[in-house]
């Protein structure tokens, strides 16, 4: 039954046109540092391996092998960035299979990039002056994720015995006392943890980004080369809302096809389907990935907070009940 009387927008004109504007400034705020405007494929043969990750798919008339919708432009990306691209970024469309909220729609707006020589610490600095200049967002501050987990839960995340520890400190909340109990897993206690109970404990005035994440939770950044314990991986959060996920670039291809593999039991694990990893990303990083720093930022959610919407609805011209 077609539903005729949601033809309207999701959002209004007034939203519409700070959109724009946001967009505006964004592609100014690049402009200015001289990094390349690229524009990658939707579909793809190949997905994520990520166990957190679902592409959306479909196939081609005449075609058995299906395509994936991407969840970000990230192995494409990267191959420009191989092929000499020099720094690059990208604002557009991706998917994603997730369950739907008030901060996710299966299609969103991204807004990635690569900077070419830069640390995560000089990434870092970047996001911050973006976000200064496109929503005029107070300096950020930062915080390691040991340090996070120490300082709300008084658990060392490091440490040897965290999962009892972890499993201890999530006893005292009614709601979560019986899962912990029951999980054994790190990984995934640290995940309930920090999004249960330490994400709605930020600050919300300011943004924060989260530094040095776990090994285990390295995805496609580099280890520390201090701390092998640790990733030089960071998240951004601000006014509750986790807005961006970046790396110091993993440059290895062998080092990549084993995170494949590792993505791929833990999918097993967790009864999802496995994912084949995509070799033509594995064969740019054969050919040479330069030294980079990458981030992902989801440009609708920096939108909710710049107007304080609490739905992404609300900052979508249609959202998906209205696609």
């Amino acid at each position: 039954m077609q539903r005729s009387s949601e033809w309207q927008p999701s959002a209004t004109l007034d939203v519409l046109t700070a959109r724009a504007a946001l967009f505006a400034s964004i592609r100014s705020f690049f402009a200015d540092r001289k990094v390349l405007e690229v524009d990658t494929p939707l579909l793809g043969h190949f997905g994520v391996t990520d166990p957190h990750l679902s592409n959306l798919r479909t196939h081609l008339q005449g075609q058995s092998q299906s395509l994936a919708l991407q969840t970000s432009p990230e192995y494409a990306m990267k191959r420009l960035l191989a092929a000499g691209s020099g720094c690059i970024y990208q604002l557009g469309k991706v998917f994603r299979n997730d369950e739907l909220s008030r901060r996710h729609n299966p299609e969103f707006t991204m807004l990635e990039w690569y900077r070419v020589g830069f640390t995560a610490e000089q990434l870092i600095d970047e996001v911050d002056a973006l976000l200064q200049a496109t929503v005029q967002a107070p300096p950020l501050q930062q915080i390691t994720y040991q340090q996070l987990f120490i300082d709300v839960l008084n658990v060392d995340p490091l440490a040897e015995n965290a999962i009892c520890a972890l499993q201890q400190a999530l006893g005292d909340s009614p709601e979560l006392a019986d899962w912990a109990r029951q999980e054994d897993d790190l990984d995934t206690l640290l995940d309930g943890a920090m999004a249960l109970v330490i994400e709605p404990q930020l600050e919300r005035s300011v943004p924060i980004a989260v530094t040095h994440y776990p090994a285990s939770q390295a995805a496609l950044a580099q280890l520390c080369p201090a701390d092998s314990r640790v990733a030089l991986r960071f998240e951004v959060f601000y006014q509750g809302m986790e807005l961006a996920n970046g790396y110091q670039e993993l440059t290895d291809a062998s080092e990549q096809a084993l995170r494949f593999n590792q993505d791929n039991q833990r999918r097993q694990q967790l009864g999802k389907p496995e994912q084949q990893g995509d070799p033509r990303l594995l064969a740019a990083l054969q050919h040479g990935l330069p030294d980079c720093a990458g981030v992902a930022l989801g440009v609708d959610r920096l939108l909710m907070v710049h107007l304080k919407r609490e739905q992404i609805a609300e900052v979508l011209p249609f959202a998906i009940d209205r696609a």
